[in-house]
């Protein structure tokens, strides 16, 4: 039976990642190594806020990786994973075999750590597609927040 193609996101704890991503990175592969995956792809993804704790920690860094193993294998890095202090969270989804060289080839470019910081557009309402403002129209409104004010 031929292996599948998964992607993981991994949250992990920046005060015991400490910058060190080549040691990030090696402990990851370990936990797939044991558990029968190769590794395709593996990259951190961005350091951010968090919108509510997990594990009493208000930031962490994604980290991505594309791997190859049998389905069987996936409960063992789980458990892994959550006997792993590193990572307060991880998710495992299955990539679609028609979709798993565009995913790679994503996940290997430059360009992909661009992707997640691209600004958000306003979007058309119906269809969720950015608006373009059409020659000589200008660019709609942008939404505003409500302050304390406006809720008076």
């Amino acid at each position: 039976m031929p292996a599948n193609v998964y992607e993981c996101m991994f949250l992990l704890d920046t005060s015991k990642v400490a910058g060190d991503v080549a040691a990030v990175d090696k402990q990851l592969r370990t936990i797939f190594e044991r558990n029968h995956a190769e590794v395709l792809v593996s990259r951190p993804w961005d350091e951010r806020r968090l919108a509510y704790p997990i594990r009493h920690h208000k930031k962490g860094l994604y980290y991505l990786t594309y791997f190859s193993a049998e389905g069987k294998s996936l409960a063992g890095i789980e458990n892994d994973c959550r006997l792993n202090e590193m990572i307060l969270r991880q998710l495992i989804l299955k990539i679609h075999p028609k979709m798993v060289d565009q995913m790679l080839a994503i996940a290997k470019g430059e360009h992909a750590v661009a992707l997640h910081n691209i600004q958000d557009e306003p979007l058309d309402e119906t269809a969720g597609v950015p608006v373009a403002p059409l020659e000589g129209e200008e660019p709609p409104p942008q939404r505003r927040s409500r302050t304390a004010k406006d809720k008076d």
